[in-house]
C-alpha cells in the first residue's frame, strides 16, 4: 500500500467532522487542591479515576502510530550515514507531513491542537536533521571515499538480497587499496594546525570521520559473521579479503587518531566537538520553540550568573571569607562524607526533600514512586564523562573507588560533597527526574515522541530555584552548594552556545568552568567532554536553566497570582507529558495554539530590553 497511514487518518477526519466541535479553552480545567485526584498506589484495587480524568487528545493514537512506524524504520534502516536511510526517512517524514494537513485542525480540542502542532514541528525538524547529516557526510567524503562500498554491502543484506560470494570478494579485495589511497591523500593535503587546541575545522571533520569508520568497521564485521560458516562458499571466497580490509581499516583509524587528531590507543581522545554554527542554532531553537537568539540567551545566562556571583559573595562574607568566594567554596568542598558513606547521604537527602515537599503540599508524590527508586555507584570509567550524579528511577552516585589515582579520589570527593549534593539528589529523584519518569510512563505517554531537555532538565532545574526560594538550604554552606550548581547551569549556556557559534574552544570552556564557577579541573574537563562528545544535542546544556526559567515564569503567572495552587500547577505539568515549555504554557493556560504556530513567548524580557 502506498500510504499505509492514510486510512486511519481519513477515519479520524470523518470522526472529527461528525463530532461536536470542541472549545479549546474548555479542555483543560485544573481542579483546586480540595479536589485533587488520588493517584495510583500499591493497593490491590487501584483507583483508575485519575487516569480517566486526564483530558485525552484526539491525535493520541495518531502520534503513537507515527512513533511506532518511525522507530520501526530506524531499526530497519540503521546504517549510519547511509543514503538509502536518508532517502527512506525523508519520504516517510514528507508523507506524514502531507497526511497531517488532511486533519481538520479547527475541529480539534486543546490536547489535539497541541499534538498537531508538536507533530508538525517534529516532522519539520527531522527533515532539517537529515539535510544537516547530508552536509556532514559531504564534509567527510574526502577522508572516507570508500565508505559507500561498505555501506552497500550491508544495505544489500538488509534488502534480503542473496549474496554472490565471488562478486563481494572482488569488492573486499579492492578496499585495502582504496583505503591506502585515502590515507596518502590525507598525508599530502591535510593541514594540521598545531597548538590550536582542537578548534581546527579539519580536526573536527577528521574526528567525525574516525568515529564513522569505527562504526563501519563494526558493521562490516557483523556483515561478515552473518554469512561466514553458514555459507561455506562465502567463507572460502571472502575470509582472507575480509581480514585484509579489517586490518586496513584498523590501521587507517589509528593513523587518523594519532597523526591528525592527536591521541593514541588507550588514551582519552581530545575534546574536539562538532559546532553546528549559527544556522544550526536557529533551527534547533525553532524546534524547541524558543523565541530568543543565541546571543539573547547568552545575555540571560550572564544576568543569572551575575546574580549567583553576588549571592556567593554574600555567603562568603557570612562564612568569614570576605569577598573571596573561592575560599568559601574550597571550604565547602572539604565537607564531604567518608568513603563508604555516600549512599547513606543520598538516602537521607532524598527523604529530606520528600518531607519538605509534603509539608508544603507542593506536589503529589505517589507511594509507589517512593518505593521503587534505587541507588547504584558509578564506575570510574563513567565518571570520566559524568563526574557527578546521574538520575531517574536509579540514581547513579559518583564517588572514588579504591583503585583510582590519589588526585582523582580527592577531586571526586570534593566535587561530590554533601552541600553540593543537596541540590542534586532532589534534581535526580523526587521531585526531579525520577518523578518525571514515573508520571510520564502513566500520563500522555504518546508525547515521548516530543521529549525535550527543556522539559526534562528544565523541570529538575526549576525545582532547584523554587526550593531555594522556599528556604530549602538550611545553612550558609548549603546555599554555597546550591549556588555552585546554579552558576554552573548559567555557565553551561555561556560556554556551549559560544562553542557552537565558534567563539570558544573546548579548552576555553574548561578554563571558564574552573575560573568562574570553581570546578575541579578534572571535573570541568569531564563536563566539557560530556557536552561535546556527540551524545547530547547542541542545546542540551542550555536547556537546564532556560527550561527552568520558563517554568518559573509560568509559576509566577499562575501560582503567584493565586489562579492555581502549587500542587495543581505541578501535577498538571507532569500529567501533560513531555513537550516544549511553550506548549506546556498553552495547555496550562487554556490558550490554544494556532495551526501555523510560531514561538513568540518572551519569558525573560526585562534585562534584555534594558541593554
Amino acid at each position: 500500500m502506498k500510504y499505509p497511514l492514510i486510512y486511519q487518518l481519513i477515519i479520524l477526519c470523518l470522526f472529527l467532522l461528525i463530532s461536536p466541535a470542541h472549545t479549546p479553552g474548555q479542555i483543560l480545567q485544573p481542579q483546586q487542591s480540595a479536589d485533587l485526584p488520588v493517584y495510583l498506589e500499591t493497593s490491590a484495587t487501584p483507583d483508575l479515576n485519575p487516569v480517566m480524568a486526564v483530558p485525552a487528545s484526539e491525535l493520541k493514537e495518531v502520534v503513537a502510530h507515527y512513533s511506532a512506524d518511525r522507530d520501526g524504520l530506524r531499526r530497519r534502516y540503521d546504517v549510519q550515514y547511509s543514503p538509502a536511510r536518508r532517502e527512506r526517512l525523508q519520504a516517510f517524514y514528507k508523507d506524514w507531513s502531507s497526511h497531517l494537513q488532511e486533519i481538520d485542525f479547527n475541529r480539534l480540542g486543546m490536547e489535539g491542537r497541541i499534538d498537531y502542532v508538536l507533530l508538525n514541528n517534529e516532522l519539520r525538524y527531522e527533515l532539517e536533521l537529515l539535510n544537516r547529516e547530508e552536509k556532514l557526510v559531504n564534509e567527510m567524503q574526502v577522508f572516507i571515499p570508500f565508505a559507500s562500498d561498505i555501506i552497500d554491502l550491508d544495505e544489500a543484506r538488509r534488502r534480503l538480497e542473496r549474496v554472490d560470494p565471488p562478486v563481494v570478494a572482488t569488492t573486499l579485495n579492492t578496499l585495502p587499496e582504496l583505503i591506502e589511497q585515502a590515507r596518502k591523500a590525507v598525508e599530502a593535503t591535510l593541514e594540521i594546525e598545531e597548538g590550536n587546541e582542537g578548534s581546527s575545522p579539519s580536526r573536527i571533520v577528521v574526528l567525525r570521520a574516525s568515529r564513522a569508520l569505527e562504526s563501519l568497521k563494526k558493521r562490516l564485521e557483523r556483515w561478515f559473521k552473518n554469512y561466514a560458516g553458514y555459507d561455506p562458499i562465502f567463507t572460502w571466497w571472502n575470509r582472507a579479503p575480509y581480514e585484509k580490509v579489517n586490518e586496513a581499516l584498523t590501521e587507517y583509524i589509528k593513523f587518523l587518531n594519532e597523526q591528525v587528531i592527536g591521541f593514541k590507543e588507550g588514551e582519552d581522545p581530545p575534546i574536539v566537538g562538532d559546532p553546528i554554527g549559527a544556522d544550526g542554532m536557529r533551527a534547533d531553537l525553532n524546534y524547541e520553540m524558543i523565541s530568543y537568539t543565541p546571543e539573547e540567551l547568552i545575555a540571560i545566562a550572564e544576568n543569572e550568573f551575575a546574580w549567583c556571583e553576588a549571592e556567593m559573595i554574600n555567603a562568603s562574607r557570612e562564612m568569614g571569607f570576605g569577598d573571596d568566594w573561592k575560599a568559601a567554596l574550597e571550604k565547602v568542598k572539604t565537607l564531604h562524607r567518608a568513603p563508604g558513606d555516600q549512599p547513606d547521604m543520598v538516602r537521607d537527602l532524598a527523604f529530606e526533600a520528600v518531607a519538605f515537599l509534603r509539608e508544603r503540599d507542593l506536589i503529589t508524590i505517589p507511594k509507589l514512586a517512593e518505593e521503587i527508586w534505587r541507588v547504584e555507584m558509578m564506575s570510574p570509567e563513567m565518571q570520566k564523562v559524568a563526574p557527578f550524579f546521574l538520575g531517574g528511577e536509579v540514581i547513579r552516585v559518583a564517588f572514588p573507588t579504591d583503585d583510582m589515582a590519589h588526585e582523582d579520589k580527592l577531586m571526586s570527593m570534593r566535587g561530590n560533597n554533601e552541600h553540593f549534593a543537596r541540590a542534586t539528589v532532589h534534581h535526580e529523584l523526587i521531585p526531579g527526574h525520577h518523578l518525571q519518569g514515573f508520571m510520564t510512563r502513566r500520563y500522555n505517554t504518546h508525547r515521548r515522541a516530543f521529549s525535550t531537555p527543556f522539559w526534562g532538565e528544565g523541570w529538575a532545574l526549576y525545582w532547584e530555584m523554587l526550593l531555594w526560594d522556599l528556604g530549602f538550604p538550611q545553612t550558609t554552606e548549603d546555599r554555597v552548594g546550591m549556588l555552585f550548581w546554579r552558576s554552573h547551569r548559567a555557565a553551561r549556556i555561556i560556554f556551549s552556545l559560544n562553542f557552537h557559534l565558534g567563539k570558544m574552544t573546548p579548552q576555553e570552556c574548561i578554563d571558564f568552568l574552573v575560573d568562574r564557577v570553581g570546578h575541579e579541573r578534572a571535573n570541568a574537563s569531564a563536563e566539557v567532554r560530556r557536552s561535546f562528545n556527540g551524545s547530547y544535542s547542541p542545546l542540551y546544556q542550555v536547556a537546564y536553566m532556560i527550561g527552568g526559567i520558563q517554568i518559573r515564569a509560568l509559576h509566577k503567572t499562575l501560582v503567584g497570582s493565586g489562579q492555581m495552587t502549587n500542587r495543581v500547577f505541578h501535577d498538571t505539568i507532569l500529567q501533560g507529558g513531555r513537550m516544549p515549555i511553550e506548549m506546556v504554557r498553552a495547555r496550562i493556560t487554556g490558550e490554544a495554539p494556532v495551526r501555523n504556530f510560531k514561538a513568540m513567548w518572551r519569558f525573560y524580557g526585562e534585562p534584555l530590553d534594558e541593554q
